[in-house]
């Protein structure tokens, strides 16, 4: 007899988001995926200036705001056929790798580590033995056994208040879990480290971005980064420097801790590594252009179809044909006016809402299709591109990964164990170590070309009469991201955002496909429907962002909030 659960709202993500199972002999075998809020920024911004465009899309989320600034920018750059000087390129690279990299430490600790770690279980461990588990696998100078007693002291006193906070309800005791209390203490140690150095990846955004989260520096055809060398009001080499130590200490953090409990968790719950692998067809898009054309890159990007990593097809520039003319979206299942699927620049966002009814439409996420096919996006997609094309810094982390998970768990690991719920918190820490790695090269590019005497930062866009199209690409921490505009006489015709929530979280299509987050669920163990925390597992192992995806919208048409714009 089938069991059906509903998980609203999943929690530990940016947004509302509603998860549906049916669950039949312990395993489920049928899974909807429902955004609950609308999206309509695209409306908004019909009308306006497009130089004006990347500072509204960026209020699409609260998290993600500077993978929307840096998209926006360069779908108009795109329409434009507008270059930039190699400082802004730079530039903008360091903000988008230190992003990137606060945002991925931020979700293994954050929102996704309590779906393995049992934060109770650690009041039961001995801090000399977590010392000693700890120098056996790293050599991380906030690994002693001091700092494990501190933490489980201060845990205790949590607990004796009664002020566990985010640990109050987590699902403590859970069958699931299986992480010794040494391994538990470790693990709770390092998430309280853990926000130290996300706040350091912030402040690399904000030293470059004027501020975060909201980046101020931008423009169509550039940055405003001021360089002078002989000025403290502008960019100088002391900023220079205080960046770069700063990720300095982001990559002793990434290769020293988050490596290695990356591969630890990996290692202990090998069992599901043969779980929520869905979808395995991969979209990645290439980033850290090199060039002010944005033709060449340090990240590749491509396409994988049905997991044939042989077969991948690279997405070359940032006007690769191939891209541009094989994404769409689908409302067939979606709260929109119609049951199309169409081109981003011949869509519309005309809102229709119904009660939610999985055979007809059940969420305000679109379904956005590569060529007709459902596409998996995000560092799993990303990793596995690179690795098809010989990407070697992708391949030597990878590799790393695989061989210490694999020793830890006395197994042989081979990249397939990646298409799985773990394989894609394994490609986000791999993918953060490869940033971290371009972040510091792209540091010296800026620096070595400031110190030839290039100060060029910005290339003046001119807007010509008629009608213009461009598209945007940035591989964001959850995946492509892609914005689309039609300009006409110099206002914004037409604008869509295609982001990594809709590509991973959006409902079937009227092939009646499930998208990634509804395919990966299939076949997963659920021990207690009363307390799914299976699901959860996977669903946060995509790191989901439905903000994005999704706006806020009151169903009977009552305003919510008025905002004067200052």
């Amino acid at each position: 007899m089938s069991t059906h659960i509903t998980v609203d709202p999943v929690t530990r993500i940016e947004g509302h988001l509603r998860i549906d199972v049916e669950i039949d002999g312990g395993v489920v075998t049928k899974a909807w995926s429902s955004g609950q809020m609308f999206r309509g920024i695209e409306r908004i911004l019909q009308g306006r200036d497009p130089r004006e465009a990347w500072i509204f899309t960026q209020r699409f989320c609260g998290v993600c705001t500077t993978v929307h600034a840096i998209a926006s920018v360069r779908a108009v750059e795109n329409a434009l056929k507008l270059e930039i000087p190699p400082n802004a390129q730079y530039i903008r690279n360091l903000i988008v790798a230190a992003h990137a990299m606060h945002d991925h430490i931020v979700h293994f600790y954050q929102l996704s580590a309590l779906d393995w770690v049992d934060v109770v279980s650690a009041l039961k461990a001995d801090p000399i033995k977590t010392a000693a588990l700890a120098a056996s696998i790293s050599d991380w100078p906030g690994n002693s056994r001091q700092e494990f007693q501190a933490v489980k002291d201060r845990l205790a006193g949590f607990v004796a208040k009664g002020q566990l906070g985010i640990f109050t309800n987590g699902y403590w005791g859970h069958p699931a879990m299986k992480l010794a209390p040494e391994v538990n203490l470790l693990a709770v140690t390092h998430y309280l480290q853990a926000l130290d150095y996300q706040r350091k990846a912030n402040q690399v955004v904000a030293i470059l971005g004027a501020k975060t989260p909201n980046i101020q520096n931008l423009a169509v055809g550039g940055v405003a980064n001021a360089i002078n060398l002989d000025n403290d009001s502008t960019l100088n080499m002391s900023k220079l420097y205080q960046v770069k130590d700063l990720l300095d200490g982001m990559k002793a953090f990434i290769e020293q801790v988050y490596f290695v409990d990356v591969c630890a968790i990996a290692a202990m719950y090998a069992d599901w590594l043969k779980y929520g692998s869905g979808v395995t067809n991969y979209l990645a898009v290439p980033d850290f252009p090199t060039d002010t054309k944005g033709a060449t890159f340090d990240m590749p990007g491509g396409t994988i179809f049905n997991g044939d990593l042989a077969g991948v097809k690279p997405i070359s520039s940032f006007e690769d044909p191939y891209f541009q003319k094989n994404v769409s979206e689908s409302i067939a299942h979606s709260w929109y006016d119609g049951d199309w699927q169409r081109h981003p620049y011949e869509e519309d966002t005309v809102p229709k809402y119904t009660p939610y009814d999985a055979d007809k439409k059940y969420s305000w996420i679109k379904s956005p299709r590569f060529d007709g096919h459902v596409m998996q996006v995000g560092p799993l997609a990303e990793v596995l591109v690179a690795f098809a094309q010989g990407h070697e810094p992708t391949k030597r982390w990878a590799s790393r990964t695989l061989e210490t998970a694999g020793k830890v768990a006395g197994a042989t690991l081979t990249p397939a164990v990646l298409h799985s719920t773990l394989g894609r918190h394994a490609a986000r820490m791999i993918r953060t170590a490869v940033i971290c790695e371009l972040a510091t090269k792209h540091w010296g590019l800026l620096a070595e070309n400031i110190g030839k005497g290039d100060t060029r930062i910005f290339n003046e866009p001119v807007f010509p009469k008629g009608e213009q199209q461009g598209f945007g690409f940035h591989e964001a921490p959850r995946g492509t991201l892609s914005h689309w505009i039609v300009i006409e006489d110099g206002k914004i015709k037409n604008y869509q955002a295609v982001v990594p929530s809709t590509w991973n979280a959006g409902p079937r299509d009227a092939k009646n496909q499930p998208g990634p987050y509804e395919a990966s669920l299939v076949g997963n163990p659920v021990a207690n429907p009363e307390l799914p925390l299976e699901v959860l597992r996977t669903v946060h192992s995509f790191d989901p962002c439905i903000a994005c995806a999704i706006h806020t919208l009151d169903v009977d048409g009552a305003e919510i909030a008025t905002v004067k714009a200052l």
